[in-house]
């Protein structure tokens, strides 16, 4: 049997769990409730390998160990970023978001801020930093299938794109929890798998220190050691590259939707230690990957493959496994693009036909068949969109792609998160001006940046899409843009004046006294529970 047969059978496999997955969910996805948040009766260790599965995408898995086997210990600064970011989520957003939200992240500013101003502008960032964040999974994908497959890169995410269409239409946030759930299971076995291999190596012989030494003596010290800045840019550059990690993960629409799919706060906790504990077990392996790939594949072999390393932990599977190994954990690489672009077709989806077409074109009077086919449409022109924006993408690293998505996460949708569960004064024209001033300036830093305009000869990871010197020499935007997004949330609030007390006046936004307790105790109504002692909650179905 050949090698490309074996892959073709992981593909198949794969695929077929994924589309009998979306098959039995189907059959549940009734309701815009189901669409949504699957019905919000997930279970906290469910949702924690849903987390997981979620979060641990094309760039932890293939970015990471590809930027670690070209450029060394500097590839690592990604993982400690994702990792840490989740004690932000866990200390200061998973709870208040389930206790304040109901299906989407402008649910819970517009418990607040009552106003269509508010969920148009959620729904405008939420669509655009998942818009980000695909067109970095569909790179991954184009350049897994290529390796796999022999097909074209372009023709490869027009496949993925197709076939991840088809499971949110058809499954909604049920198949998708599921879909992230055996994804989680397959990653941790496949990454661990992969990393004895590694480590069984004679010249490592279980020890991570031979390895860290046998690449410091085969390859140089600068791989294991973190270097210097070279200069002030840089070493401001990697101070912004860590504040987008570390912030852009509690803004991250795709990741704030599952706290709305458990029951009550307390399991939303919950499932955030399970997903903490995975997801840094995780991350405690990708030196073992990348530095396994930079020893027994190579430097110029994984360039060659792929110039921004994409490919290189299959490639070590090949390598040290052969064949069948090399498919399996494609197969596990695919299973992790199709989860986390699920995730994010289902949040993008969501915020246009629940925010923006429901309670905003239709006042709030939308059916729930109109709901659903509205998500549904949503969900095939995303796609075709992502699709579009991804073929140029080609040479990029994929953790670098979703670094920026982190970037924009954290400049639009943190500042107004923070600001609404803890500052009094804040109103609806601070929260709109800050999600719009920090989604803009992010945006435009990103396209005036060495992203977008890298000169008339760009050094990889870049490719010349304008090949013009960039303007702004900073590769990640997050240091100016995030104060810009606190900076717009705080000067709305001064040009709104009397704002929010107006608002409550108009019953347009509700008392912060009201907002803050609810936020911490899930309590919807202060005066009905003190006049009937016994908590008033949402019905929510399983």
């Amino acid at each position: 049997m050949s090698d490309r047969v074996i892959s073709i059978i992981f593909f198949v496999l794969i695929i077929a769990l994924t589309l009998g997955i979306t098959a039995w969910a189907s059959r549940q996805n009734k309701s815009t409730s189901d669409h949504y948040v699957a019905g919000g009766g997930i279970k906290g260790w469910q949702n924690g390998l849903a987390i997981s599965g979620d979060y641990l995408s094309a760039a932890s898995f293939l970015g990471i160990a590809g930027a670690i086997s070209l450029t060394g210990f500097s590839g690592f600064y990604l993982s400690i970023g994702f990792l840490v970011a989740y004690l932000v989520v866990l200390l200061l957003v998973a709870e208040p978001l389930r206790n304040l939200g109901k299906y989407t992240f402008a649910d819970m500013l517009a418990s607040r801020f009552n106003k269509p101003s508010v969920r148009s502008a959620a729904a405008l960032s939420t669509i655009a930093i998942s818009m980000f964040y695909m067109i970095a999974q569909l790179n991954g994908a184009g350049a897994l299938i290529e390796l796999l497959l022999g097909l074209d890169y372009v023709l490869s995410v027009i496949l993925i794109g197709i076939l991840m269409t088809v499971y949110i239409v058809a499954g909604g946030m049920v198949a998708t929890t599921w879909i992230q759930i055996v994804k989680a299971g397959l990653l941790i076995a496949g990454t661990l798998a992969l990393s004895l291999f590694v480590l069984a190596q004679p010249s490592i012989g279980f020890n991570p220190v031979n390895l860290f030494n046998e690449v410091e003596s085969q390859i140089g010290s600068e791989m294991v050691v973190p270097p210097p800045p070279a200069g002030l840019v840089a070493g401001l550059d990697v101070i912004s590259l860590n504040i987008a990690l570390v912030l852009g993960t509690a803004g991250l629409p795709h990741i704030l939707i599952r706290f709305l799919t458990v029951p009550d706060a307390k399991t939303a906790r919950s499932s955030i230690v399970t997903a903490t504990w995975i997801i840094g077990l995780f991350y405690l392996l990708t030196p073992v990957l990348g530095y396994g790939a930079a020893l027994f594949v190579g430097q110029d072999a994984i360039a060659a493959q792929n110039p921004a390393g994409n490919t290189a932990a299959p490639q070590l599977a090949e390598a040290l496994g052969g064949p069948i190994f090399f498919a399996f954990i494609s197969a596990v690489a695919f299973a992790t693009i199709v989860a986390v672009v699920a995730g994010l077709v289902v949040a993008a989806s969501s915020a246009f036909a629940h925010d923006f077409y429901s309670n905003v074109i239709r006042g709030g009077e939308a059916s729930e068949q109109e709901q659903l086919r509205a998500a549904r449409f949503t969900a095939v022109g995303i796609s075709i969109l992502a699709i579009i924006l991804a073929i140029p993408a080609a040479s990029l690293n994929v953790a670098f792609l979703v670094a920026l998505a982190f970037a924009v996460a954290a400049s639009a949708n943190v500042p107004v998160i923070l600001l609404t569960i803890f500052w009094k004064r804040f109103n609806t024209t601070g929260a709109v001006t800050g999600i719009l001033v920090g989604l803009i300036s992010c945006v435009v830093l990103i396209i005036l940046s060495p992203n977008v305009m890298t000169g008339p000869n760009p050094e990889p990871p870049l490719t010349p899409i304008i090949p013009i010197d960039p303007i702004f020499p900073f590769v990640y935007p997050a240091l100016f843009s995030v104060p810009l997004g606190f900076l717009g949330c705080y000067l709305g609030t001064l040009l709104g004046g009397r704002g929010a007390e107006r608002e409550r006046e108009q019953g347009l936004q509700v008392s912060y006294d009201e907002i803050y307790v609810r936020s911490i105790t899930g309590i919807s109504n202060i005066e009905h529970e003190i006049q009937e002692g016994a908590p008033e909650q949402e019905p929510r179905t399983t």
